[in-house]
Formats: C-alpha cells, structure tokens, sequence
C-alpha cells in the first residue's frame, strides 16, 4: 500500500508512477490524489459523471485488454495503491510513465497519450478498430477556481478543442482515438467559497483560455514523438 504522505500533492505535478502487483503481473498506475474538498466531471468509466472525487488513478493496461469488468478492476487497482473513498478511473494501453504535464496561469493539465488507433469523430457508418494497439489519449485538468456544473461541462469541450489542435496541427489528420477520456477537476463551491464561483469554461473565457492552452501544450508534447509535423507545420 503506498504511503498516505505521497497522496496528498494537490497539483497535478505531484501525480505519482506506481506499479501495482496483481494477477502475476505489475500494472502501472499513474496516481494523483489532491483529497477531499474537489469537484470532477469526467467521461471516465469510473466516477465519471459529476461530484465530489478525491482521486485520479491512470491505469496502463496491455493492448488487446480483455477484462469485461474495468469498473471493478479499477477499484482493486486505487484500492492496491491505498486510495480510499471515491474517485476517478482512467485505462489506457499507451505508457503512463510518458506523461506530460503543462501550466498555464493556474490552470494544469496532465496528458497521457497513444495514437495508434485514431481517426475523426464523425465517419460515414459504425466504423471499428482492426487491430488492438496502444491507443487512448486521456486528458486531466486541474482549475484552482470553482466551476458552476455548466462550466464543468464547458470545460470538457474545451479541454476536447484543445486536444484536437494539438493532433491537427502535428498532421495526425484525426479528432482523437476511439477511447479517449477527459478528467476535470475544480475545488468545490464551499471550498472555494472565498473566491465567485466561474460560470463559464469556452476557449474565451478566463479559465477557459488558460485551460486551453495547457491541454494543448501538454498534448502536443505527449503526442510529438508520436508523429512527425507536415511540412511546414512546427
């Protein structure tokens, strides 16, 4: 169990790479726990929707992950790396330990990436994967103000434009991977209560913009060694 004092980093630079031992192998964990007094909404298979989270646990999986029980696997994994109480559960086949972390003017964003298997949201058809490799671009944000549910939800979207960029901008000629998931975490209203609550979180509002920007810096940095700019294109 990993000690209580390594959770307790409130910024996302304090993320820790743990390895957790089970079913005869190790699972890389990448671990942030800023505690209680946090608000998150996240598209995550775990805790995803909005509400109060005190942790954030990226699981590295192998690609071709089988396991029809991710939701309880995640459990047993934060519960592995002595996180308690509830939380946010990520997977991902790409490397955790290849994380990269931006600011900008408070605003924080830790992004994980692989972009093996990638191509555009809207495509003609069902569509599918033929292959299992290592993919999921997983996105999370930390905000040092409170955000209104609306401006949670904003901040998704905005944090999803960002990312798109990114990928353009290095000719990744694709809006994401089939799996990518976004975290955003804000103090609640009543932790905050000595600043206003924001009410909104688009690419033009204050937090917004700063929020943007380090998704797209931390994106572009994950994603860089992963596929050479077009020409032209720095």
């Amino acid at each position: 169990m990993l000690p209580r004092t390594l959770l307790t980093g409130p910024s996302l630079a304090d993320a820790a790479l743990l390895s957790h031992g089970e079913q005869g192998r190790e699972w890389p964990l990448l671990v942030w726990a800023p505690g209680p007094g946090v608000r998150m909404v996240s598209s995550a298979v775990l805790g995803g929707g909005i509400g109060e989270r005190q942790w954030v646990v990226n699981a590295q999986v192998p690609p071709g992950y089988a396991r029809l029980d991710p939701v309880a696997h995640l459990r047993d994994l934060a519960s592995g790396a002595g996180l308690e109480g509830a939380g946010v559960g990520l997977m991902t086949a790409a490397s955790v330990a290849d994380r990269r972390h931006a600011v900008d003017g408070g605003a924080q964003a830790l992004v994980t990436a692989g972009i093996g298997v990638r191509g555009w949201a809207a495509v003609p058809g069902a569509g599918g994967v033929a292959a299992p490799r290592p993919g999921t671009i997983n996105i999370i944000v930390s905000l040092p103000v409170p955000l209104t549910d609306a401006a949670l939800v904003n901040a998704v979207a905005t944090a999803t434009e960002a990312k798109v960029q990114a990928l353009v901008e290095l000719g990744a000629d694709a809006s994401g991977t089939p799996t990518d998931a976004v975290c955003v975490a804000a103090p609640s209203p009543a932790v905050g209560a000595g600043s206003s609550v924001e009410s909104f979180a688009g690419p033009r509002s204050v937090w917004g913009a700063r929020l943007a920007r380090a998704v797209h810096a931390a994106t572009r940095t994950a994603c860089a060694g992963l596929l050479a700019p077009p020409a032209g294109i720095r």
